[in-house]
């Protein structure tokens, strides 16, 4: 493995079966988002992996603790540095991505085994019975290629999302690190302020289909929530979903 050990890594098991892998990161150089890759062991001991962050040999430790890992997932269009990094240490997972990274990961020698927005809706790739899936596809447009995708992990009622959901500033991802986390101007961006409100409902390009996957998110009733950007919440993750969407389900 090429990739040496970030000594600002926080790697944390938040629950016996997830395990999260967090670190500083700005966006544009800037805003001080934060970058989270989340791990869930399945009850068949598979490893489903959200792979937002580099593989270091303490993510891969970790990661082959809870089991063999058979899905590397990417959320969207931007969060999808690290799957052809994954996918070489473990070759016989499947990467599921979504419809605008199949060109991006093809151009890099990576072929998708599988993509939200290209599939049929009711495309199955074996890990639904215990982790639920709603693609998110009036979030944006093609134009700016980044639909996303949330996952819920049922027995554990945790809902993981990329860019679906904030919660800034991300505290522990910054814990080791001797950049602040402090949100410029705003100072943070959560499901309980306007901006994020506004925020979400700018970039639904179109208002019935979010309101409708709002409303799938909203029903599975989430107690944890688990972003790639911002201090993970740990209860009342229905209500801080409620709050964030509130123009579409209102």
């Amino acid at each position: 493995m090429a990739i040496e050990n970030l000594p600002e890594l926080v790697i944390r098991q938040v629950t016996p079966d997830i395990t999260t892998f967090s670190k500083p990161f700005k966006r544009f150089g800037i805003l001080p988002f934060g970058g989270r890759s989340t791990a869930v062991r399945l009850s068949t001991g598979d490893v489903w992996v959200l792979a937002s962050t580099p593989l270091t040999p303490d993510t891969k430790s970790a990661i082959d603790n809870l089991g063999p890992v058979k899905w590397i997932m990417g959320a969207d269009a931007v969060h999808h540095m690290f799957l052809a990094q994954f996918k070489k240490e473990y070759p016989e997972a499947k990467v599921i991505g979504v419809e605008a990274l199949i060109e991006k990961k093809k151009a890099e020698g990576l072929v998708l085994d599988g993509a939200y927005g290209k599939d049929a809706p009711d495309t199955k790739y074996g890990f639904e019975d215990e982790i639920y899936a709603c693609y998110f596809s009036g979030f944006a447009n093609k134009a700016t290629s980044n639909a996303d995708v949330a996952w819920f992990h049922a027995s554990s009622k945790t809902l993981i999302v990329a860019d679906l959901l904030f919660n800034l500033p991300g505290n522990e991802q910054h814990s080791k690190s001797k950049s602040s986390s402090k949100v410029p101007i705003f100072g943070k961006l959560d499901p309980w302020g306007s901006v994020h409100k506004r925020f979400v409902w700018g970039q639904g390009k179109d208002k019935a289909a979010m309101t409708r996957d709002a409303k799938t998110v909203l029903g599975w009733k989430p107690d944890r929530i688990i972003m790639c950007h911002g201090d993970v919440i740990e209860t009342d993750g229905t209500k801080a979903w409620a709050s964030a969407y509130s123009r579409y389900l209102s």
